[in-house]
């Protein structure tokens, strides 16, 4: 089965970028309850993350297709001119691919209520693993698809950051979070997160690994 992730435009043209092949998911709230169990009172010195991992259900496993789940809108002019045009829209193309609004643009449709049908993206996930936040190094920031602000080159007196990766991403994590959910999942908070590894592949390759 191909399960369905929700991202946002950023993280869709970081992706179509070739610049994004990790993410990072909230550990839910009744995972988080095995940190509480009678199992880790009397194993006190395993730590938290290998605990999660061997008691929780992983929410993907290497191995699995996914689909990305964008900001997209059914085209239509698509049914009049099927050979002139796409059959979807989305928004992470505007305004490149994207003409300029049409008289029967009504809005684009939330990422959550995207069809498989109306899927171009599909990734296959590496690797998963849990940690917490404030955990992500510059090479995973990196694959975050955050790149940050350097000044001069390599060898150049006074090169550096100006804006680490690292810095950029908790910004962009501090912007999918709810103002009301930010003292307890934003940056600060340090929650722990499922962090997923993955890697581009075709439409082809996603419907036979479905069959």
């Amino acid at each position: 089965m191909i399960k369905g992730m929700l991202f946002n435009t950023e993280m869709v043209k970081a992706i179509l970028a070739g610049r994004k092949t990790q993410t990072r998911r909230l550990v839910k709230e009744r995972h988080l309850r095995v940190l509480d169990s009678p199992y880790h009172k009397e194993h006190s010195e395993v730590p938290d993350k290998v605990l999660l991992e061997k008691l929780c259900e992983l929410p993907y496993q290497s191995g699995d297709v996914l689909y990305v789940r964008e900001t997209w809108c059914e085209n239509g002019d698509y049914e009049l001119y099927p050979f002139e045009t796409e059959k979807f829209w989305y928004k992470a193309d505007e305004p490149d691919k994207v003409p300029p609004t049409p008289v029967w643009f009504r809005g684009w449709h939330p990422s959550i209520h995207m069809p498989k049908e109306a899927a171009r993206i599909f990734l296959r996930v590496t690797g998963v693993r849990v940690e917490r936040l404030q955990d992500v190094t510059l090479d995973d920031a990196i694959a975050e698809g955050c790149q940050g602000k350097f000044i001069g080159c390599g060898e150049c007196v006074g090169a550096g950051w100006e804006i680490l990766p690292e810095d950029e991403f908790a910004d962009v994590w501090n912007r999918t979070i709810k103002k009301s959910d930010i003292d307890k999942y934003g940056w600060d908070a340090n929650p722990y997160i499922w962090c997923i590894s993955f890697e581009r592949i075709t439409k082809e390759e996603a419907i036979n690994y479905a069959q």
